[in-house]
């Protein structure tokens, strides 16, 4: 009982992580409360290796296909 308090613990802060991303760092925004912790995920998100643009992505695509 104790893992699964633990698991679903965890899951809310991940979760609560990703919304505050979402809300404030992604958008340009600075986050109110904890600028510091918006400045970490800004950070940590252009540390990032990223793959291909979308647009970079469907350019070989043939046309009819899309």
């Amino acid at each position: 009982m104790v893992l699964i308090s633990l698991t679903m613990v965890l899951i809310l802060v991940v979760a609560a992580a990703v919304v505050a991303y979402v809300a404030f760092p992604h958008r340009g925004q600075q986050m109110p409360v904890m600028p510091w912790l918006g400045d970490a995920m800004h950070k940590t998100v252009e540390s990032m290796p990223t793959g291909a643009t979308p647009e970079d992505f469907y350019e070989h695509a043939e046309t009819s296909l899309r």
